[in-house]
């Protein structure tokens, strides 16, 4: 029992320090009905959707044969890197940088040792992390913070993609001219006759975030689920209309559960109900904290013009996400905080919780070098940000 609890605690570390900084504040405002107010039911209920309907695109394995197409066309070792690199960018942009990273990185694994590219390893799976970060902040479905934010400041999409377009776009510039460090060395053909199940049980069967990552069994099953992809996909279309606010988040919630209940109700099982629950935590702690008229006053004053700054520095201590939903209580100033929080994902590897995914999957291949790994993570991140920072400062308002 203890060494699940201390799992747990490993586990969901995050989440933990939400609900410790919500029972805290609990006796500076007492529970009550006033509660329920906090709570921010629409963003929670799209989170839910939308996980779950990604969840069931990724289960039938429509990532990974769109990937496959895109790998059988690259003749050298530059541009598999490239192309695994370029994947998390994109697809993070609708399918959130934390399935990007589940889907692919375990993929770029495989795709690495058949061609015996192992001493990439590190590289490819830290400018994946990377890329998967900047890729979502261009949507609001990218990633939960950009969705809570999009949400809690009633943003116009063009508004939101006027935000974020511009440091997307530098994003992928950055990223072109680092992978030019891998040199183009000819790669064979990839065979996928090396896809055999002993293969891939002894260097995919990894877990990450509560979902087995085995892209072979998806890989094989989705051929028969035509009708299960195109239903999913049409659930995803349906969410995205209720995010541009163009169908009532209770009805799609709803339709979301019937539809899925009736495909596959194993699907609930793979959604990330702790990052719910992490919502939920920091909801009461922010809620609390803006109650308390002294404290109010303080917070909102301390990031008054430096909201960029201050969620940069925060997100590293505590994630982006619990960053967005805490300092979007202290300040009108959105354009800022959306940047803050977005570049905030990178730097220390708990900056964003995605970053922990791809981690805990290279920690379970053969002999992961896992300080060479942080310390490749760290300079690759720090750098990156800086250079956004600098973007920042000089980009005319």
């Amino acid at each position: 029992m203890l060494q699940k609890i201390n799992q747990f605690f490993k586990k969901e570390r995050v989440l933990v320090i939400a609900a410790v900084f919500a029972v805290f504040t609990m006796f500076l405002v007492k529970p009550s009905k006033a509660y329920i107010g906090y709570l921010d039911f629409r963003v929670l209920a799209l989170l839910f959707s939308l996980m779950a309907v990604v969840a069931g695109l990724q289960k039938n394995g429509v990532f990974l044969r769109l990937s496959e197409r895109l790998l059988l066309r690259v003749k050298s070792v530059r541009s598999m890197c490239y192309v695994l690199i370029l994947l998390c960018f994109f697809s993070s942009m609708w399918i959130t940088n934390d399935v990007a990273l589940i889907t692919f990185v375990p993929f770029a694994v495989l795709m690495l040792k058949l061609t015996g590219r192992e001493n990439d390893m590190i590289y490819v799976i830290v400018m994946q992390t990377i890329a998967a970060n900047l890729g979502s902040m261009l949507t609001p479905v990218g990633n939960p913070q950009n969705l809570y934010l999009y949400s809690f400041y009633h943003l116009k999409e063009l508004d939101f993609f006027g935000i974020t377009v511009p440091y997307v776009l530098f994003s992928f510039i950055i990223l072109s001219l680092i992978s030019l460090i891998i040199k183009k060395e000819p790669i064979n053909q990839l065979d996928y006759s090396a896809f055999d199940q002993k293969t891939l049980q002894s260097e995919l069967n990894v877990k990450a975030a509560g979902i087995d990552v085995n892209p072979l069994t998806e890989y094989q099953t989705s051929k028969g689920n035509i009708l299960h992809i195109v239903m999913l996909a049409m659930l995803f279309l349906l969410c995205l209309g209720t995010v541009m606010h163009l169908i009532d988040y209770r009805l799609t919630l709803g339709v979301v559960i019937f539809v899925i209940g009736i495909l596959d109700r194993k699907i609930f099982g793979m959604v990330d109900y702790s990052l719910l629950l992490t919502f939920v935590c920091f909801f009461i702690f922010s809620g609390n904290l803006g109650n308390v008229k002294a404290i109010n006053l303080f917070i909102s004053k301390a990031i008054e013009s430096r909201e960029v700054l201050a969620s940069i520095l925060l997100s590293q201590i505590i994630s982006n996400v619990p960053a967005a939903v805490l300092l979007s209580n202290f300040t009108k100033n959105a354009e800022h905080l959306i940047i803050g929080t977005n570049l905030g994902g990178l730097g220390t590897i708990i900056a964003s919780l995605a970053s922990l995914i791809s981690y805990r999957i290279y920690l379970k291949t053969e002999k992961p070098l896992f300080v060479k790994y942080l310390v490749l993570f760290t300079l690759a991140n720090v750098g990156i940000l800086i250079l956004l920072v600098m973007f920042f400062m000089f980009l005319p308002l």
